[in-house]
């Protein structure tokens, strides 16, 4: 029976909550003291740790935590900030960071450029530090080998200008944005305008160098060959740290070609486009073309039409591209006028958005986080028909100059290598991939809602068009959206919850990955909101 008045508590309850709830409250702040200490006791006394910490109380500490981000929707002030940064410069700073994070309950998350979509290495929503990895980025180039050796800081630009600095006729292949890190990108994948040759970065991966969650170094030979598949597609933060990778180096022409053709739809753009899909995955090896639908004002005053930019990267002269072209994809109508031929080199700034010209060095300056956005990704298995290309062009207009697709071609290496070789699945059955893509430079809130209901939009309506059962997904265009990890400790629910996105980015290599994982991390320390958790038939699974 309920009375209307409550007895109240006496003072001793009132007195316990009180302590308790301080007592919650600087819980952390302990924590991270007893960190910092656990941190000086483990390190090298050779490279003392206090020069490679960061806190809020430091005037270095903003400054650093945001020269590696990459997104402004994550600039803002109530995005959560790092308890600390522990910019590593010494392998025995990253071990003592893993053995003291572990033992003071502390979470980190691992930064290697900065530029995952969703701001997973450096945001979490629980007490976190980050480990920082932009002081490890050195390089050493073999051209004899044929092989480089290079560290998780340094970004494919520095990777590409040493390269270029031994040799004319090697490259890597890898991404089109040189601030890119490579610890994160090879990991995830790692693609760009070799790939239809080469394959992906992860395809050319030789040996690494990981520190595991008890603060050993391991390399490909220690850590074994299921934990070595795993962190070449599987994303290298669920299993470690990554400190280096060797790449093999390919070959390369010392001349190649670049062009950029643009088309609107009053210039046939939906015709050219709808042809592109049957060749452009059965196109030679040595030919990428990126076709990027975007919205563009029209001729006519206050009306807008889309503009394809058909993007070209062709391994040899223009006096062989051009013949090609017009027997395989004669409706492009390339011109000799279209074509640039320059070094490998040189590519990359032009695929970079560098003016021609530009000095290689500018693959060495820092970027900036100069707008927001939301990304995207889909596969593409059969040609979208004219009518669907219609209905999306329609859809880009009505979002605008804001929102851009990248459709990129497979085929060609692609397709010879299996689904599991590697825990990137999407390869021979793909047409092309898609990246969708929003952005914008109002502040607020608001405006951020208002633009990434465009980008679900956008997603939503092109899915009669893409892959299906499961919808593919690429790892390094990182989308929470498709899924989040659970919360719980249970090995089983983080599994279940794990499938939903870990069929879109791995497809039937999920399995393994989490076996992969139970082995190298059974209690699940390195994790994230889409990280791989440990399976669950692992002995050390009573969680």
């Amino acid at each position: 029976m309920k009375t209307s008045c409550a007895r109240p508590p006496s003072i001793l309850i009132i007195l316990a909550t009180i302590l308790f709830s301080i007592s919650c409250a600087n819980s952390k702040q302990v924590n991270l003291h007893m960190f910092f200490r656990c941190l000086t006791n483990n390190s090298s006394p050779f490279h003392p740790v206090s020069q490679a910490i960061h806190t809020p109380n430091n005037a270095s500490f903003l400054s650093i935590l945001n020269s590696y981000i990459k997104n402004r929707r994550f600039l803002t002030s109530a995005t959560p900030k790092p308890l600390a940064i522990i910019a590593a410069k010494h392998i025995s700073h990253i071990q003592a960071t893993v053995i003291c994070a572990q033992r003071y309950e502390l979470e980190i998350r691992i930064r290697s450029g900065g530029h995952d979509d969703e701001g997973l290495s450096y945001v979490s929503n629980n007490p976190f530090l980050v480990l920082d990895m932009f002081n490890f980025r050195g390089l050493y180039i073999d051209i004899a080998s044929e092989t480089a050796w290079v560290q998780a800081g340094a970004t494919l630009g520095e990777l590409y200008y040493k390269i270029a600095e031994k040799s004319k006729v090697h490259a890597f292949p890898a991404g089109v944005c040189p601030s890119l890190g490579t610890g994160g990108h090879f990991s995830g994948g790692g693609y760009g305008t070799l790939m239809r040759k080469y394959g992906l970065s992860v395809d050319n991966i030789i040996d690494a160098q990981i520190v595991n969650v008890n603060g050993s170094i391991l390399d490909r030979r220690s850590m074994g060959e299921d934990v070595f598949w795993a962190i070449r597609g599987g994303g290298g933060a669920s299993f470690g740290v990554i400190l280096s990778w060797t790449i093999k180096l390919v070959r390369v022409p010392s001349i190649v070609t670049v062009f950029n053709v643009k088309r609107t739809l009053e210039q046939n753009a939906t015709d050219i486009v709808y042809r592109w899909q049957q060749v452009a995955d059965k196109l030679p090896k040595d030919l990428f073309i990126r076709a990027m639908p975007q919205a563009v004002n029209g001729s006519q005053e206050g009306k807008k039409t889309v503009q394809v930019s058909f993007i070209g990267h062709f391994l040899g002269k223009s006096e062989s591209l051009i013949p090609l072209m017009n027997v395989r994809f004669p409706e492009l109508g390339l011109q000799q006028g279209d074509c640039s031929e320059m070094t490998w080199i040189e590519s990359t700034l032009f695929w970079a958005d560098f003016p021609i010209g530009t000095p290689t060095n500018a693959l060495l300056w820092p970027s900036k986080a100069d707008f927001f956005f939301k990304s995207k990704s889909d596969y593409v298995k059969e040609p979208i028909p004219k009518t669907g290309l219609e209905s999306i062009w329609k859809l880009l207009i009505e979002i605008g100059e804001k929102g851009w697709m990248q459709w990129n071609p497979y085929g060609g290496r692609m397709s010879e290598i299996s689904e599991s070789e590697t825990p990137f699945p999407h390869r021979a059955g793909n047409i092309f991939k898609i990246q969708h893509f929003v952005l914008w430079v109002e502040e607020g809130t608001e405006t951020t809602n208002h633009y990434l209901k465009f980008s679900r939009t956008l997603y939503k309506a092109m899915t009669p068009y893409v892959s299906k059962s499961p919808r593919e997904a690429f790892l390094n265009y990182r989308d929470l959206d498709i899924g989040i990890a659970s919360s719980s400790n249970n090995r089983t629910i983080l599994l279940n919850n794990a499938r939903v996105y870990g069929s879109k980015y791995f497809k039937g290599n999920l399995d393994r990955l989490t076996r992969a994982k139970a082995s190298i991390d059974p209690y699940n320390f390195f994790k994230n909101e889409q990280s791989i958790p440990p399976s669950p038939s692992n002995p050390a699974s009573s969680l």
